[in-house]
């Protein structure tokens, strides 16, 4: 099962929502804003990252220009406390499955939640009309 960790108020998630919602993919809605993530979540979350916290913590939102802070000064444990207090720090959308995670909406990336018979359909369908024409 899919899991769309979002805030009601952002583009990109209302956006990846209508995506998945148009492709009958399954999925259930966290929201971060009125039930924040657990320090387990967050620890699983960050560690399917890439990049760690540059990932997952949106430098451009307005909380963390007023906090005015050094990640890299952070512990994990610290990390997590203050996204905890402070959810927007987070980049959103977060979309996770057992096999993988998005973070943002990238309506190719998203693509890959789709499952393989789907994908093989789109495809099927798209030479056929390339072909007529």
């Amino acid at each position: 099962m899919i899991t769309l960790f979002l805030s009601p108020s952002c583009t990109s998630c209302r956006k990846a929502r209508a995506w998945l919602t148009k492709h009958n993919v399954e999925f259930k809605e966290h929201n971060i804003m009125t039930s924040p993530l657990t320090s387990d979540e967050l620890k699983h979350i960050l560690s399917l990252t890439e990049n760690g916290t540059d990932d997952l913590i949106s430098t451009r939102s307005k909380i963390f220009q007023k906090l005015n802070i050094d990640l890299d000064d952070l512990s994990i444990s610290a990390l997590i406390a203050l996204i905890g207090d402070y959810p927007s720090l987070l980049r959103r959308p977060i979309i996770l499955d057992k096999k993988q995670m998005q973070i943002g909406f990238n309506e190719d990336e998203i693509r890959t939640f789709l499952s393989r018979a789907y994908r093989k359909q789109e495809l099927k369908e798209a030479t056929l009309k390339a072909e007529i024409g």
